[in-house]
């Protein structure tokens, strides 16, 4: 089915780059750390070879759906029931995930630049400015995505590149300090940010041309070296140990930047990466949930279900303590997200099948 969509296949990676890679690059490396410590990056790499067959399977769906609507093609092949409940647990699934990564956010905030500005009016502004991003268009926000993804790489060269001088890399070693269990444990957490690109089948119908093979394994390639980049550096930069405590990495090695004797302090530019990144990946997450739930360009409903779903369920997890939050992102909700998007992928799989019997039957 040839249909014409909105936005290209490059717009797709440079959307995986922003809103997968957040996860990968900031959310995922304090867990990754406390398990499995300085062989984290080899939970990384097993992690990567466990998903990427996983590409020839959501090629398979992508085929086999014609690159329809996923939700309407569901419906035509499962049923009216079984597609409704599929589509109400996959925008609450997102919901949650945009809940903790505005959770994350605003802590980090509150922890290092503005600890005495109310947390509350945080939220609100950032809750309206993200649902207002959901409610246009796939096109507009793939637009400031394109637009604010330039800083944000070339920042992340400029971090990794300067703080070549402070790295010893003999951090790394020994290999495997604490055996193999530990780190095959810990490949969930890279496993669950790589499985993620299976919510890209979920805007196939804005997508121009179809997607091949080799896109998802240079998206996954991106996303391997955007986990790898900071984990590494946290380790051969701080330690081991020194790492394993710090809640947020991906920053602190921000606070060892230094451009001779006087450029020092540049960890403020560390705030436009981790917004941009949220502000994009709630965005687009959001804008899948809507899309799910039939809301699309209904800002009245937006309005009276997602904006105040979002603030409200934000508003509970910033009562909790930063570690508590931590145990129940790493123990619970990086884990279920692997374990939802893994049936969620076997589920489409099935349809996918189901669909191909289906074709076969109708006589010609």
């Amino acid at each position: 089915m040839n249909q014409k969509g909105s936005i290209s296949v490059l717009h797709v990676v440079f959307l995986s780059m922003t809103v997968i890679g957040l996860k990968n690059h900031v959310t995922i490396i304090p867990s990754l750390l406390e398990d499995a410590r300085r062989d984290g990056w080899i939970s990384v790499i097993i992690a990567f070879l466990a998903i990427f067959p996983f590409v020839f399977l959501f090629i398979y769906i992508h085929k086999k759906s014609e690159r329809k609507h996923l939700a309407k093609w569901l419906t035509d092949n499962v049923g009216k029931v079984p597609s409704a409940v599929i589509r109400y647990m996959v925008a609450i699934f997102l919901l949650i995930l945009s809940t903790f990564t505005m959770v994350e956010m605003l802590e980090w905030i509150a922890a290092t630049f503005l600890p005495k500005t109310p947390l509350f009016l945080l939220l609100l502004t950032f809750n309206v400015l993200c649902v207002l991003l959901a409610m246009a268009n796939l096109q507009s926000i793939v637009t400031v995505n394109a637009i604010v993804l330039f800083g944000v790489v070339v920042l992340g060269f400029f971090v990794a590149f300067t703080n070549l001088q402070v790295k010893d890399y003999n951090m790394l070693k020994p290999f495997l300090e604490h055996g193999v269990q530990p780190v095959l444990k810990s490949a969930v957490y890279p496993a669950s940010g790589f499985i993620e690109l299976s919510l890209l089948l979920f805007i196939q119908h804005r997508v121009k041309s179809p997607f091949r093979w080799y896109h998802f394994a240079v998206m996954m390639l991106i996303l391997l070296g955007l986990t790898i980049g900071p984990l590494v550096g946290a380790i051969t930069e701080f330690g081991p140990e020194e790492a394993t405590k710090q809640l947020y990495p991906a920053y602190e090695e921000w606070g060892l930047v230094s451009i001779g004797r006087f450029f020092e302090h540049l960890d403020f530019l560390s705030i436009y990466q981790w917004l941009t990144g949220a502000f994009i990946r709630i965005g687009l997450l959001l804008f899948i949930a809507i899309d799910l739930l039939g809301m699309t360009n209904d800002k009245k409903r937006i309005s009276q279900i997602i904006l105040p779903a979002l603030f409200f369920m934000s508003v509970s997890l910033l009562l909790v303590s930063d570690h508590v939050f931590l145990k129940i992102k790493g123990d619970y909700v990086l884990t279920g997200t692997f374990v939802f998007l893994f049936l969620l992928t076997l589920f489409l799989v099935f349809a996918a099948k189901r669909s191909g019997r289906k074709s076969r039957k109708q006589p010609n």
